[in-house]
């Protein structure tokens, strides 16, 4: 049990470290050398170092801003931070210098004799949101973070009634506006909003998209064996509940049904074989915990 906990928390940690070479290869390849600032404690640090004119890597202003978020998140509250949040943001920032600092990337991309980046902003900023949602995405999924103004949202959320997320989106739509000082553009501002709204896509389809489940809701006289064939062919449980018509007055039986996306197809199938004019209710679910399906965590 031990080995297996061993090897399960190696390969946690290099998926992080994956996610997080994705997450920075987008910011130093795609976004900076097309001026395009995203959100987060790294779009802070390029608006520094750009537009202030702070002589520091974007690496290394990315550690001492996380620094000294982690250190106040600490004094606020308490030891809430593990050792995932720790390494996320040691490693975004060693990924950052190697990425510009050792490998120079930002020329992967560009004219050898002019140095234009050969992408337009508007590519770059698809680009690098879908890379930046997909590589944290990665880092979510295994329990990781690169820190951030996620930080500032659990300090905020302490004290007041505001959820996490909108903190975020507040924090990053303040970030993102100030990229106007760093190329004078407001087309560069409004490519930041683009790299926000194309990250949030693909790390929402990267979190929840193959984990996607389905309530189905059927209303029918055959309910007991629409149920009994669903359990025995697509290898899911039903649940019939008591109900009363409000208008007929009736007692009849209502199928409850949890299912995978994948599930989802051939479920509508039995139902339509069975019983073509039953009523059926679909609703994508917000989650799904328990036996066959997500591990409850806190």
């Amino acid at each position: 049990m031990e080995k297996k906990s061993v090897k399960h928390g190696i390969v946690s940690y290099v998926l992080i470290t994956v996610g997080i070479l994705v997450y920075t290869f987008a910011w130093s390849a795609f976004m900076l050398p097309a001026k395009i600032v995203g959100g987060g404690v790294s779009g802070i640090s390029s608006v520094l170092n750009i537009a202030v004119g702070i002589p520091l890597p974007i690496g290394v202003l990315n550690f001492i801003i996380n620094g000294i978020l982690l250190a106040i998140g600490f004094k606020v509250l308490g030891s809430k931070f593990g050792a995932n949040t720790i390494y996320g943001i040691v490693m975004s920032s060693l990924c950052f210098i190697l990425w510009q600092q050792v490998l120079h990337v930002e020329n992967l991309f560009s004219d050898p004799a002019t140095g234009i980046i050969q992408f337009e902003p508007f590519m770059c900023a698809i680009i690098g949101g879908a890379l930046c949602g997909g590589g944290i995405g990665l880092t979510f999924i295994m329990g990781g973070n690169s820190g951030g103004t996620d930080i500032i949202a659990l300090i905020l959320t302490k004290f007041y009634n505001i959820s996490p997320g909108k903190v975020i989106m507040y924090l990053d739509i303040v970030i993102i506006g100030c990229s106007f000082f760093v190329s004078g553009k407001i087309t560069n501002v409004v490519y930041g909003y683009i790299v926000m709204v194309t990250m949030t896509y693909v790390l929402d389809m990267v979190l929840d998209g193959n984990k996607q489940s389905y309530q189905i809701m059927v209303f029918s006289t055959k309910n007991d064996e629409i149920g009994e064939a669903v359990t025995r062919e697509v290898g899911r449980g039903a649940t019939l509940l008591d109900a009363e018509g409000c208008y007929s007055k009736q007692n009849l039986k209502v199928l409850l049904m949890m299912v995978h996306r994948t599930d989802k197809p051939h479920v509508m199938q039995i139902i339509h074989r069975i019983d073509e004019h039953a009523f059926v209710s679909v609703n994508k679910a917000q989650g799904v915990y328990g036996k066959n399906f997500e591990k409850l965590k806190l």
